[in-house]
């Protein structure tokens, strides 16, 4: 057991925690959730009556500020009967520098849920410009509905597996570099005195 000891390389410890790293990487993901994303799209175009489109751009940004109001939110949860605070984690807005839109993404661990969260806060979000239509100019119309995705977005199995190995293998090279100088001293004597010995075997 002690030869066999001495003929396993002194950097064991990397491809030890390398593998570690990748079955822990493996094991988040499979005991993860999955969570999908659904989005809904919501477009600003001027009010009849009024000809100011290019403010129309203007005021999508402003709504996307507010698509994850509290307010809003909380309307929404209501117009999807849900419990309140269901969907105010899982609700992103953003909006476009060239087209007057919001886009609108919802996550849930379920993909007809992520749908239904999506379309009731852009619901929630026309409903709420509706009311200063008159005043703004612009109005908000449901552009595209959320349709259930088939595939989650989260976890994927593949990156949890190279980020777990990647943080393996840095564990296994800070393992090599505070190890102990004596170890460091005994590895390079082994070596010089193997070196030696085959050198003098050689030469008889």
């Amino acid at each position: 057991m002690r030869a066999a000891l001495r003929r396993v390389p002194g950097w064991w410890p990397l491809p030890l925690c390398l593998a570690l790293g990748a079955g822990a990487g493996a094991a988040y993901s499979a005991v993860t959730p999955a969570q999908y994303a659904a989005t809904s799209y919501v477009v600003v175009s001027p009010a009849p009556g009024q000809s100011e489109a290019a403010g129309a751009l203007g005021y999508a940004q402003a709504y996307g500020k507010i698509a994850t109001d509290p307010m809003i939110l909380a309307d929404a949860e209501k117009r999807a009967k849900l419990r309140p605070g269901t969907i105010r984690d899982g609700i992103q807005a953003s909006t476009s520098p060239d087209a007057p839109m919001v886009q609108i993404t919802a996550t849930s661990s379920k993909a007809g849920q992520a749908a239904k969260n999506a379309d009731a806060v852009a619901k929630a979000l026309t409903h709420t410009a509706k009311s200063s239509t008159k005043r703004t100019g612009a109005r908000l119309t449901v552009l595209s509905e959320a349709m259930a995705p088939p595939t989650p977005v989260s976890p994927s199995s593949a990156v949890a597996v190279s980020v777990g190995a990647c943080a393996g293998g840095l564990l296994g090279g800070l393992v090599l570099l505070v190890r102990p100088p004596s170890r460091r001293r005994a590895a390079l004597a082994g070596a010089a005195d193997t070196g030696t010995a085959t050198a003098t075997a050689a030469g008889a």
